[in-house]
């Protein structure tokens, strides 16, 4: 049987934990936000550069090469940057449930 003194201790040491965390939780949010306006912004250049090189292209041949070659490119980009930014997601989620990991682990052994 669980005692109230436990509870409260068990209580005690989550919010401390969950305190702690918030820093890295913080942090991954950060890292995410930043990968995501460096994909953005590499894209908006890719594109403003597949434009200028359209641009001054004169036949149709050349413009489907130059077209398929940056479609090939922002799709091996797309999913590169895809997998980073999930597997910061992923790290963050694995973050944020730390701290109830301790305690699940304790009331479950508690019993």
């Amino acid at each position: 049987m669980i005692k109230l003194e436990d509870l409260q201790h068990y209580g005690q040491q989550q919010f401390a934990h969950a305190v702690a965390s918030a820093t890295d939780i913080g942090s991954n949010a950060q890292a995410i936000a930043s990968a995501v306006g460096d994909y953005a912004r590499k894209s908006f250049e890719d594109g403003n550069a597949l434009v200028t090189e359209l641009a001054t292209v004169t036949s149709f041949e050349k413009v489907f090469e130059i077209q398929s070659d940056y479609a090939k490119i922002a799709y091996e980009n797309f999913l590169t940057e895809g997998q980073k930014i999930g597997g910061l997601y992923a790290d963050l989620t694995r973050q944020a449930c730390r701290p109830f990991e301790g305690f699940m682990a304790r009331m479950t052994s508690a019993n």
